[in-house]
Parts: structure tokens; C-alpha cells; sequence
């Protein structure tokens, strides 16, 4: 185990010693600013590294992570990470990624409790219920996992255009929201097409007025 541990570590070190060989400048840059241009909201499963299924560089994707690719308004972490990227960062894309397959989605299709897990559950609970009968008609297990994956992301990305943080900044820039799907067996991202660019695109219940 400690062999395994300090793997990590000496992978840094040749890591970082590759980068100063290509680029003696890399980490004088690094320290000064970060400028991305995209929020990336993804899971926290570790087979979906943001940056590599992207081909980014350090710097590029301010990242938020949580099971299964949540938007939840009263999670104040998520709700401080999108202020931040989009009033200071000015980022101009937030991506919502989830995957196929995913085990937090899985889970909440079983009436199991699984834990302190079973309260953000909930979530994907309501996106099922709330698309009962579409997912009831879909009649492989594995089909039926996946479309609710999608319909999650999609989900997602509307919970995000009724916070205010999106709709102030939509007052004043242009601000876009996607919804991804990444497929771990093909290596590739579905783009489901779900963009916001005004609070237009969101019923009037949600839509904030600023002073």
C-alpha cells in the first residue's frame, strides 16, 4: 500500500520535471492568473478525467465535481464554485458531463438504501419520477440507465440557468450552458444540444428581475 502511495508521488515528480524540460516557463505562468474560458460540472467517478477526454491543458477547465453531475440549489459548494467562475473567472461556457453507466444514477433507480448517499439521491429520484413514463416503456436495463443519464444532465443544465448567478450574468454577456454525455466504452462525449442563452429560455416562475 505504501508502494502504491508513493507512486503518486514520484509520478509527480517526472510530471513536473517533463513539463519544465518542454516549457521552462510553464509553472512562472501557471502561478500568475487563471483564465478558462469553461466551467466543467462532472462526476466524481475517476474514469472521467475532464481535462484528458478534452484534450485541455492546465488552466482551461475550472472544474466541480460531485455524484452524479448534480446542480442542486441548496448546495452551497456547486452554488459558490458557478458565482465564482462566472462573476470573477468570466468564464463563457459551463459544461454539465455526466456518463453512461453511472453508478450514482444506477443506484437511485433501486428502492436500496445505500446510506448518507440516499438524501442527494433524491435528486435523480425526481428526474426519474418526473420522466416515469418514458423510462417504463424502455425495456432493456441498460437502455433505460442511459436515457435517464441524459435526462439527469439535461436537468442539470436547468437547474443551473434558475440560479441568479447565470441570470445576472445573461444581462449583461453572453453566457452558454451545455449538456454532455461521455461514453466510458466509446471514449466519446454526446452533446445533447441542451443550451441556454437567455433567462428566455426558462419557464417565468424561475427568471429573476435585477435591480
Amino acid at each position: 500500500m505504501k508502494e502504491s502511495y508513493q507512486s503518486l508521488l514520484s509520478g509527480n515528480k517526472r510530471w513536473a520535471l517533463s513539463k519544465i524540460q518542454n516549457d521552462a516557463d510553464y509553472f512562472k505562468r501557471m502561478k500568475i492568473v487563471q483564465t478558462p474560458e469553461y466551467l466543467w460540472i462532472g462526476c466524481s467517478d475517476s474514469r472521467v478525467p475532464e481535462t484528458e477526454v478534452t484534450v485541455t491543458q492546465q488552466g482551461q477547465l475550472f472544474v466541480h465535481r460531485n455524484i452524479a453531475n448534480m446542480v442542486v440549489h441548496t448546495d452551497l459548494n456547486l452554488l459558490s464554485v458557478v458565482e465564482y467562475a462566472v462573476e470573477v473567472l468570466k468564464v463563457k461556457h459551463i459544461i454539465v458531463c455526466g456518463h453512461y453507466g453511472c453508478g450514482g444514477v444506477i443506484a437511485a433507480m433501486k428502492n436500496s438504501s445505500f446510506g448518507y448517499v440516499d438524501n442527494w439521491l433524491r435528486n435523480i429520484k425526481e428526474v426519474y419520477n418526473k420522466n416515469e413514463a418514458e423510462l417504463s416503456a424502455i425495456e432493456i436495463e441498460e437502455d433505460r440507465v442511459n436515457r435517464l443519464v441524459e435526462l439527469n444532465v439535461i436537468e442539470q443544465v436547468r437547474n443551473l440557468a434558475k440560479t441568479k448567478a447565470i441570470q445576472r450574468a445573461w444581462e449583461s454577456r453572453q453566457l452558454e450552458i451545455h449538456g454532455w454525455v461521455y461514453g466510458l466504452d466509446t471514449g466519446i462525449i454526446k452533446d445533447l444540444h441542451t443550451i441556454h442563452h437567455q433567462a428566455e429560455d426558462i419557464e417565468p416562475i424561475f427568471r429573476y428581475t435585477f435591480k
